[in-house]
């Protein structure tokens, strides 16, 4: 049967609550494998995985309680090997790699942050910004309107510097967080928000990194932002060279 992965651990971590389950249903049992000074969190995949609400939180919930009590670097919902041995067979093979990430990423929790803009608050700001935009726009008006072309004319434009908006804010998003995190990640891009950042934060620091985004939005009221963590870092893991032998990368988790 295949194997599902859930995160790479160290050898020495404790001991995982014995009637511990994670995806499936029925949940399977969650088990251990360990590969010199690492260890797998696994159970047995079921058959036609999908991301459904209850498999995605299984996962969590696994991470959750295996991170409880020490560093685990998380595994994307729906890692699956083709067996016990090709997941030892990656520890053996990457232990130097995975030792190196645990260290880094020792205390250390994920915060991802999306924004978009307030369409009435940012048309405010960027007319207010635009001499030109606003100039048009009166003779516009003063013309009960204006031509078809003219009102065209001024769609491209409102259109052309909401963009440029656009990428200046999300600039200012990672340089207004970046200060406060030990790293960034910068997710896809996506037509449903400017900036789609990751943030690697220690975890006694995350009222610190929390009051920044609080002061951005108070500096940016025309940004809309939202806040995701604090998560296991699962933008920083970094598999190594190549995807691991065998295993099949799932879809995102769901805070993405």
């Amino acid at each position: 049967m295949s194997t599902y992965v859930y995160g790479i651990t160290a050898a020495s971590h404790p001991t995982l609550p014995e009637d511990l389950v994670g995806v499936g249903d029925p949940a399977l049992p969650v088990r251990v494998l360990k590969e010199g000074d690492l260890a797998a969190i696994v159970s047995d995949a079921p058959e036609g995985l999908r991301p459904k609400r209850r498999d995605l939180l299984a996962h969590q919930n696994v991470l959750s309680e295996a991170g409880a009590d020490g560093c685990i670097l998380p595994m994307r919902f729906g890692s699956v090997a083709p067996d016990d041995d090709t997941v030892t067979g990656v520890l053996a093979e990457r232990q130097e790699h995975y030792k190196e990430r645990l260290r880094t990423l020792d205390g250390k929790v994920e915060y991802n942050v999306k924004a978009t803009h307030d369409e009435e608050a940012v048309l405010h700001r960027v007319m207010s910004d635009n001499p030109e935009i606003r100039a048009v726009t009166e003779a516009n008006r003063k013309a009960g309107g204006g031509s078809y072309e003219e009102r065209l004319r001024l769609g491209e434009m409102v259109v052309a510097a909401v963009k440029a908006r656009e990428a200046e804010d999300a600039g200012e998003v990672q340089r207004a967080l970046e200060p406060v995190a030990d790293a960034i990640s910068v997710g896809p891009e996506s037509s449903g928000w400017l900036a789609n950042v990751s943030f690697l934060v220690e975890r006694d620091s995350a009222a610190s990194f929390l009051d920044a985004v609080d002061q951005l939005r108070k500096s940016h009221p025309h940004l809309d932002l939202r806040v995701n963590g604090p998560l296991p870092p699962y933008s920083f893991v970094d598999p190594g060279p190549a995807e691991p032998a065998g295993t099949t990368a799932g879809v995102d988790h769901a805070e993405e």
